[in-house]
């Protein structure tokens, strides 16, 4: 089997000789036919197929690679953790931050494989750098308290009648799309669900989102964004595209939860 011929050590003339342990610096995959006789003459296993060799060299310098990105996200670790902690500051105390930068860590390296054809440790130390920027700049003083109350806040609004939009989307629809989750931070006044594993599964299962992994994903109230968009501050805005929102409806058990988010969120200490 290919397995028994990758353990036999390497013969010559009859003679063992010593092993040669693989490394990135002396791995060297050729195409070629492998052969050796036994009781079944010509037995051979083919390396002819160059995706196999590719992914072979793959698997042997992954460590590395992995060892030299971790290297890389450790140096700026500091600088997320600050820019995490000044949203949190900002925004609430509700903030996820070990969250917010596993989703940075994870956007720099999605940013990474679109143009692959820069070195990827360049590509790291540009993006990660940028997304600080970027939550720098997003950060501004907060000089009044938000005010969860009225009957935006009362949990009754909530039914099966109600529509949603992903806030993704919301913040595409108003003109935000360049800055991912801005609208959390300039509208906190806004109610937003975060889904869980089982409401995610729900919303991909119907098309309504694409499967997210451990992204963390916010649903807003359709009618929230539609007063926004109608607002002096966006009505005559020429990147108002409302056609992004696409709403939706939810099945009784995840609205039972959004109500209960609402009334944890409008009781919470802000």
């Amino acid at each position: 089997s290919q397995g028994d011929i990758d353990r036999q050590p390497l013969t010559h003339m009859g003679h063992l000789e010593t092993p040669i342990t693989l490394t990135p610096w002396n791995m060297m995959i050729k195409h070629r036919q492998i052969q050796r006789r036994g009781r079944r003459s010509h037995m051979s296993v083919s390396y002819t197929d160059p995706q196999v060799s590719m992914d072979l060299l793959r698997a042997v310098l992954q460590p590395s690679f992995n060892d030299d990105i971790m290297a890389v996200f450790k140096k700026y670790h500091k600088f997320l953790e600050k820019a995490a902690e000044n949203v949190k500051e900002n925004v609430g105390q509700e903030v996820p931050t070990d969250q917010l930068i596993k989703e940075t860590c994870r956007s720099v390296l999605e940013h990474v494989s679109d143009i692959i054809t820069v070195t990827s440790s360049l590509l790291i130390h540009i993006y990660i750098c940028v997304c600080v920027c970027v939550c720098a700049r997003r950060v501004k003083p907060r000089s009044e308290p938000i005010r969860r109350e009225g009957p935006k806040w009362d949990p009754s609004r909530l039914s099966e009648n109600s529509t949603f939009v992903l806030g993704s989307r919301a913040n595409k629809a108003l003109g935000m799309g360049g800055t991912r989750g801005r609208i959390y931070i300039k509208h906190a006044d806004l109610f937003k669900y975060a889904a869980d594993a089982k409401d995610k599964q729900w919303l991909a299962e119907r098309h309504h989102m694409r499967a997210t992994g451990g992204k963390m994903a916010y649903l807003l109230i359709e009618q929230d964004i539609q007063d926004l968009s109608s607002s002096d501050e966006y009505r005559e805005c020429p990147e108002l595209k409302m056609d992004e929102l696409k709403p939706f409806s939810v099945p009784d058990w995840m609205v039972e939860k959004m109500q209960r988010a609402m009334e944890a969120q409008r009781d919470a200490e802000v």
